[in-house]
């Protein structure tokens, strides 16, 4: 599913990215972890291809994204659920309009979308809560509603940018059991996260980032994982 082959991201004079190499099976859940600046962001932004690699390749299900054409980005995209830290929400559109949203930008037909769109929300038990604007909503119950506009696609892989940063433990909890019925689907989870006590108690596959480099990488590890 994913695949970084000795890939570097300099930016400046700062080695983001120092000749790693890692892959991940289709179907597994997997926490990036290690201190800010790590390098953990840089990853996920080379697989979504917000940034390309200053060398090195990166292969998503056999697709070497770092030679991407441009053009063909948006089509990778659709491929994958992204969920982000602050939810990047839309606050003048409800929890429906804004999980149909990605949607509605590839032409979607509107009985189409609205299956979809309460498929999702079934997923993520918010059914109640699809005529809801953000500023009505909860911190965990905005990321339940990012997390439904991750999964409305059908995508074989979901990223996850510190998705509970925002939250308390309890909520952080819920959500991290909601990715990981998710990965029981079949769909490919990778999280980035500080959430030591999330990790611990997941006890999913680790690998733990320092400097830029890959310190350990541990099939059913902990946050401090040597």
């Amino acid at each position: 599913m994913i695949q970084f082959i000795n890939v570097t991201k300099i930016y400046g004079e700062l080695r983001a990215l120092d000749n790693i190499s890692f892959s991940i099976a289709s179907g597994e859940m997997v926490f990036l972890v290690g201190p800010s600046g790590a390098g953990k962001s840089t990853i996920l932004r080379l697989l979504y291809r917000e940034e390309k690699p200053t060398s090195g390749q990166v292969f998503v299900s056999n697709v070497d994204v770092s030679r991407l054409p441009n053009g063909q980005t948006p089509i990778l995209r659709r491929r994958m659920g992204i969920i982000f830290q602050d939810f990047k929400l839309l606050p003048n559109k409800t929890s429906f309009e804004n999980i149909a949203y990605p949607l509605f930008a590839i032409g979607m037909d509107n009985a189409e979308i609205k299956r979809r769109v309460h498929g999702a929300l079934k997923v993520v038990s918010l059914s109640n809560k699809a005529n809801d604007f953000p500023k009505n909503l909860s911190g965990g119950e905005q990321q339940r509603v990012g997390t439904a506009r991750a999964i409305v696609q059908g995508p074989s892989l979901i990223i996850a940018d510190e998705p509970t940063g925002n939250l308390d433990p309890n909520t952080s909890m819920e959500i991290f059991q909601l990715l990981e019925k998710i990965n029981q689907k079949g769909t490919t989870v990778l999280i980035a996260t500080h959430n030591q006590q999330m990790v611990d108690q997941m006890k999913k596959r680790v690998i733990t980032m320092s400097n830029g480099k890959i310190t350990s990488d541990i099939k059913s590890g902990s946050y401090h994982a040597v």
